[in-house]
């Protein structure tokens, strides 16, 4: 166990719950289980800006704090936006002050917001519970409480097509299958991805079968972090109907459009 101490925005629930990660899981004493791959931490709140978590230093220093996007400055960003100019995304900023974009492994990401696509967030993440019990490995947490990997693409493809129908996967289990083996086979390598432009990269990831501009510009921004990066789903939608009627300022607030579109996501979401 080891304590660490954030200054910075960072809320644990408004991270688990905005859309972005599917395997954050509650525990005891408000805390929250996060698989990360192959890895597996829980942490707790533990005072204002003090945390617990059950992993080494060396372990948060390499796995955790890359993941978390801890050398990133989430309040200078957040304090960009000027309520006279904007008081719609200042709203939206503070109200959901705490969201960080994670740095997820592109395969996962490639795979989840497949999976994800039109579907709600308790739906998604089952089915990718019973794709990592059925294709990962088992792992045991620092509580003794079993939880499995993601799934590498070879254990996928090897999957029959009745395992992979019992993760409740509907018409996207042909996607799954079909991106599995094109990455096996090198056909598709997701590294070469980080070496492109996001032009590039969102027309390659829209090549693959079963991906559409929204999938892979949810994986240029949570798969392949590019902050810029503008997801348009059902909820940014009304936010762009309704607060930008004369078209939302992209120029003005590049590079970090898409920390914007987290909050705005969530802002929306739970007006609701």
């Amino acid at each position: 166990m080891i304590n660490i101490k954030i200054t910075d925005d960072f809320d644990l629930k408004r991270i688990a719950d905005s859309g972005q990660c599917f395997r954050w899981q509650p525990i005891e004493d408000e805390g929250y289980r996060v698989i990360h791959g192959d890895y597996c931490l829980c942490i707790w709140k533990i005072d204002d800006c003090m945390y617990q978590l059950d992993c080494t230093e060396d372990e948060y220093n390499n796995i955790w704090s890359v993941y978390l996007d801890m050398d990133e400055d989430y309040q200078s960003i957040r304090e960009k936006i000027d309520i006279g100019t904007d008081p719609f995304l200042y709203e939206a900023c503070e109200h959901e002050c705490g969201i960080r974009i994670l740095r997820q492994d592109p395969w996962e990401a490639l795979i989840s917001f497949i999976i994800s696509q039109n579907r709600n967030i308790p739906a998604i993440k089952a089915s990718i519970e019973k794709l990592c019990e059925r294709a990962g490995n088992k792992r045991y947490d620092s509580r003794g409480r079993e939880y499995y990997t993601f799934p590498k693409a070879e254990a996928i493809v090897a999957m029959s097509d009745e395992a992979l129908g019992e993760c409740k996967l509907g018409y996207r289990d042909k996607y799954i299958r079909y991106t599995a083996e094109a990455v096996a086979s090198g056909e598709i390598n997701l590294d070469r991805l980080y070496y492109l432009k996001d032009d590039e990269i969102l027309a390659g990831l829209m090549n693959i079968y079963g991906v559409g501009k929204k999938v892979a510009s949810c994986m240029l921004l949570f798969g392949l972090h590019h902050l810029d990066a503008f997801p348009v789903d059902v909820w940014i939608k009304r936010v762009l109907e309704a607060e930008y009627t004369d078209g939302y300022p992209y120029d003005n607030y590049s590079p970090y459009n898409g920390v914007y579109q987290q909050y705005m996501f969530a802002y929306y979401r739970n007006r609701e």
